[in-house]
């Protein structure tokens, strides 16, 4: 259970945007022992708060100490992305509409740590604040989920497919053009409900995130990468801390799993090299398989007529390298005004 901090002006199990608290390095117990305290930053969505807790368990794990009541506090902050959900990702534009309103309260001091679902996560950081650490990553793929069809495949022509990504519906429309793919924002939760109502035929969700929350039972098909490449650190968990905050970088040491770092720090680059946002239909994975790294990656157009794709091999360590080289070569097939795109009708 997450506890209450004494002296500190932080009180309650979860932290409120508009309340915050300044972390301490170390308080006194009630018995009198040092422990370490910890504020998290993250989104409120049930996945995230998951994620946040998933990070406090692996925390606890690594430093027994932290077990402590009040060790780890979490602080609820919403985001842009959160706050416009009647538009479009692409509609809304920019950078890190995730992350910014976290970022700022981190480098506020507001929370020492934050959380976040890497795909999410820019390919730049701000000034101030790294990425040292990547927990072990989920299944990356996505997830086919209908009442009315087993596969992309058995929907009709006409039918409707709830989904918010670019990426999805070029992939979609790709198989077959006269489906109809609207945006479909909201939590999980919501666009499952949504999909029950009967306002859409179909949609897709991440493997991952229905995973960490225990809802896999409403998956009907798991698609492989063939079928619908996943997008870049799709299924990984980053936390971000303060450059020079050594005491948070102690912590989190332990944390970083290495393998699932390099791949992770593979996809990133390749999404670098092509400038990626939320406007941008580009999917890219890697694997580590028999100690080579093999990775795979794409660009599309929105509307699914033209889809690019690459993919490589080489040695983990040149991981960054191999990323940014499969993002060139894509890059440089490009047309002026490729990822040129209508909006997306709203549901």
């Amino acid at each position: 259970m997450i506890g209450f901090v004494n002296g500190g002006g932080c009180f309650g199990r979860v932290q409120g945007q508009s309340r915050t608290c300044r972390s301490r390095e170390v308080v006194m117990s009630v018995s009198g022992t040092k422990k370490a305290v910890v504020t998290i930053g993250t989104r409120g969505s049930p996945l995230a708060l998951a994620q946040a807790y998933e990070t406090r368990r692996r925390l606890i794990e690594a430093h027994p100490q932290l077990e402590e009541e009040g060790a780890i506090e979490l602080n609820i902050i919403n985001t842009s992305g959160d706050m416009f959900l009647e538009k479009a990702l692409a509609d809304i534009g920019g950078k890190g509409l995730f992350t910014k309103e976290i970022d700022n309260a981190q480098l506020q001091g507001d929370v020492d740590i934050a959380v976040h679902s890497m795909k999410d996560v820019p390919t730049w950081l701000p000034e101030g604040i790294i990425l040292p650490c990547i927990l072990p990553r989920e299944d990356t793929r996505d997830v086919f989920i209908s009442f009315k069809a087993k596969s992309i495949e058995e929907l009709p022509d006409g039918s409707v497919i709830g989904s918010a990504s670019l990426r999805r519906q070029a992939q979609i429309l790709a198989k077959n053009p006269n489906l109809k793919v609207v945006n479909f924002r909201g939590n999980v939760q919501t666009r499952l409900r949504k999909l029950k109502e009967g306002q859409v035929d179909a949609t897709m969700l991440a493997y991952a995130g229905l995973a960490r929350m225990d809802m896999t039972e409403n998956v009907t098909k798991l698609l492989d990468w063939d079928e619908m490449l996943p997008a870049v650190a799709q299924g990984a968990i980053g936390i971000t801390v303060r450059e020079k905050d050594t005491k948070m970088l102690e912590l989190l040491a332990p944390l970083n799993h290495a393998e699932t770092k390099t791949c992770v720090d593979c996809e990133r680059a390749f999404l670098q090299k092509l400038d990626g946002s939320c406007r941008t239909p580009i999917a890219g994975q890697a694997r580590l398989e028999d100690g080579k790294l093999l990775f795979r990656g794409l660009v599309a157009k929105p509307d699914g007529t033209e889809i690019l794709s690459t993919s490589r091999e080489g040695k983990p360590e040149d991981a960054e390298a191999i990323g940014l080289d499969a993002g060139a070569e894509l890059r440089s097939q490009m047309t002026e005004g490729f990822f040129d795109t209508e909006g997306q009708e709203t549901l």
